[in-house]
């Protein structure tokens, strides 16, 4: 697998992989439709935020986006092919996004998580420090908001994203 800089051509195909690994959590689709603009990725959002995708034998399986929310980075997606999970795809990904955060001189990155995924960061070694609720369909539904410290440093504000 390798792991390269995802170019403004890649937005279709990335947008497929969120698609698809959205729907494989087995929500409804009208609410797969109403997330549509959440998981379309556009070919300007690749040029503006760091995005990465991961590549098995000439094919793309997965990718992540991250981005600033405050003063600190930002997990903005993180997306495997539902026939590449299992497989290390998500693992590699996350151990990417951070090296980036070190190299970009983060010390804290958030997600914020679907409730399905919350599971495979806590893994990873984030912790869950909140939850952000929103609302589907007239219903509350809560997503778990977790921290990954990279480091200890003070997390300067990146106003290149």
């Amino acid at each position: 697998m390798q792991i390269v800089r995802a170019k403004p051509e890649d937005a279709a195909t990335l947008t497929t992989i969120a698609f698809a690994a959205k729907r494989h959590w087995g929500y409804p689709e009208r609410w797969i439709e109403s997330w549509r603009d959440a998981l379309t990725v556009r070919p300007d959002f690749i040029t503006t935020h760091e995005t990465y995708s991961a590549v098995v034998e000439g094919r793309t399986v997965g990718f992540y986006s991250l981005g600033c929310k405050g003063h600190r980075l930002a997990l903005q997606h993180l997306w495997v092919l539902p026939d590449a999970m299992g497989q290390g795809v998500g693992r590699s990904l996350f151990a990417h996004v951070l090296e980036r955060a070190r190299v970009l001189g983060f010390g804290v990155l958030e997600i914020e998580s679907d409730p399905n995924a919350a599971s495979f960061y806590q893994h990873m070694g984030a912790r869950r420090v909140g939850t952000r609720v929103s609302a589907l369909e007239g219903q509350p539904r809560e997503l778990p908001v977790l921290v990954y410290e990279v480091g200890r440093q003070v997390c300067p504000h990146h106003a290149g994203y």
